[in-house]
Parts: structure tokens; sequence; C-alpha cells
């Protein structure tokens, strides 16, 4: 007498018994939609772990176990399907950038190189306050007048004055910022 169905979800031994009857079914189903050999062999797994998780819903008396293992494989192949989709677009939507070519490369290898003092201050004033560090980057290294800094930050220019003051006052001896903070304390 053949087990039960639902056996296959709690007893190690049914669930062996049906996964060797039918994974070679199983495997040629998926091998017939999908060229790729590691895809076929992770959806084979991805179909017994969803058998396991669905084995309440099998009824023998709407069809055979292969009739309806065929339906957990479509099921599993569509949603594959529709992951690797979303992850091609997604791809593609990222991936508008053009390969750069030997001049790109070197003019923004340049530019790189060029801006290193930059980056390091930019570290340098990581430990500022929040306030501090937007007045003294939009003063010092996006070269705004005070009143625009002020202007971009919504406060008023006596307030990003002091932060400016600050900020310099903060980073007065860290050699990497010595070029701009004695910037405008002349």
């Amino acid at each position: 007498m053949r087990r039960r169905q639902a056996d296959i979800a709690t007893d190690p031994d049914a669930f062996e018994a049906f996964y060797r009857r039918h994974v070679d079914a199983i495997t040629s189903f998926l091998a017939r939609r999908v060229a790729d050999p590691n895809t076929v062999a992770d959806l084979v797994a991805e179909v017994f772990v969803a058998v396991l998780d669905s084995a309440h819903t099998y009824r023998p008396g709407r069809g055979s176990e292969i009739a309806w293992l065929y339906g957990v494989a479509r099921n599993t192949l569509s949603a594959e399907r529709r992951r690797a989709f979303k992850e091609t677009r997604l791809a593609d939507r990222i991936s508008g950038r053009r390969p750069l070519d030997s001049d790109d490369l070197a003019e923004l290898e340049e530019r790189i190189d060029a801006e290193s003092l930059a980056r390091r201050a930019f570290e340098a004033m990581a430990g500022l306050p929040d306030g501090d560090r937007a007045m003294l980057e939009l003063v010092v290294m996006d070269q705004l007048s005070v009143s625009e800094a002020a202007t971009a930050l919504g406060i008023r220019q006596g307030a990003a004055r002091a932060r400016l003051h600050r900020a310099r006052r903060t980073l007065r001896d860290v050699p990497e910022m010595a070029p701009f903070v004695l910037e405008g304390m002349r």
C-alpha cells in the first residue's frame, strides 16, 4: 500500500522515496525549459523544498502525483523567471553606462588625483557637527559666499558666520585642513 502524500512532509523515508520516484522526471521537465545546468539543479532543489511546504495541498482524486508535482515545478519555474526578469530589468537600468575609453579614464584619474587633498579634507571634517561641516563645505570647498551658504542651509548670516568660525577653529590644527581653514581667516 502506498503512503499518503501528506506523509512526505513529516516522514523522511517517505520523502526520500517520493524524491527518488520523481527526481528524474522533474529534472527532465526543467531541462526542457532551462538551458543552464546550474539553474536546472537549483530549480530541482527548489521544487522539492516547495513540495515539503505544500504536500498538504495534494489531493489524489484530482490527479496523479506527477501531475501535481509538475504544477509545483511550473510555479517554481514561473517564480524564477519573474525574479530573473526583474533582475535583468534592474541590471539594464543600472548598466546604462557606456564603457570608458582610455582618454576618459585618464581624465578621470587626473581629476581624482587633483581632488585627493579635498577628499582628505572631507575625511577630516567628518567629526564636525553636521551644520558646521555643511557650512565649511559650502564656503571653502564649493566656493559659495557666506551669504549664499546661509541661504542654501536656510539659516541667518550671523548663524552661518558662527558655524564657519567654529568649524575653522576646530580644524585649525589638522594638517590636511590648513589650506582650507586658513583661507578667509586672515
